[in-house]
């Protein structure tokens, strides 16, 4: 097997779901008593959010960075960054490794072509719902992202970081994510793209219709076919 290297701590919530379906995962292929070998980079959550409050993205960019080349120094074979919206900084994660990056949009749009689907809802961070990065992401793979209005996107944006960040999972909430479904599906949506690694841990299948496309769970089942690849 190989060693993966996890960029995680954004938030601790999600980055057990990455530790959990990863060996669920492996083990379910291999049997017995078989793990993951894992290296983890938890980052101090905080000092993250500082950056993107202020917009520092360089900042932001530079700490995860430097704990991908320890991961690397450690022996990590590949790095998954376990977080939807530090995707925007993608690139000098990758420019200062020498290791393949597993991007999360990359895992996600997979699953969306593979179920035929042209235009989805997208939920996440305000970051993720308002700037470029991701919503050119998916249409350079052919997707067609919808986003909330303005006001939906506040609220959502909130309850991330206020309530499912810190392990809050509020039924009033809930209910706001999947009202702000419907209102997408309206629109054209054929399917919902869970773009925060914390939404899934709200919102699941069986609450809703439409295919979800929960993007923590798509890219720990990418991070676990790269451990278990043999070349």
């Amino acid at each position: 097997m190989k060693t993966l290297g996890i960029l995680g701590g954004m938030s601790p919530q999600s980055t057990v779901t990455y530790y959990r379906d990863i060996n669920r995962l492996v083990n379910q292929a291999l049997g017995g008593n078989a793990s993951a070998p894992l290296l983890i980079a938890s980052v101090n959550f905080a000092d993250i959010v500082q950056c993107q409050n202020r917009g520092d993205w360089q900042q932001a960019g530079q700490i995860l960075a430097e704990a991908a080349h320890k991961l690397e120094c450690i022996g990590a074979q590949g790095i998954v960054l376990s977080a939807n919206t530090m995707h925007k900084v993608a690139r000098p994660i990758i420019d200062a490794v020498k290791v393949p990056f597993l991007h999360i949009v990359d895992a996600t749009a997979t699953a969306i072509k593979a179920g035929g689907i042209e235009r989805v809802a997208l939920l996440g961070t305000r970051f993720v719902m308002q700037d470029n990065f991701y919503r050119d992401a998916l249409l350079e793979r052919g997707i067609q992202p919808l986003v909330p209005d303005d006001a939906a996107q506040q609220e959502i944006h909130r309850i991330i970081f206020e309530e499912l960040c810190v392990g809050k999972f509020l039924p009033q909430s809930k209910q706001f994510y999947l009202d702000t479904i419907a209102a997408l599906e309206k629109q054209g949506a054929q399917g919902v793209v869970l773009g925060c690694t914390e939404i899934g841990l709200l919102i699941r299948q069986t609450d809703y219709h439409l295919p979800f496309f929960d993007t923590a769970e798509l890219h720990a089942k990418m991070a676990a076919e790269f451990i278990l690849e043999t070349r």
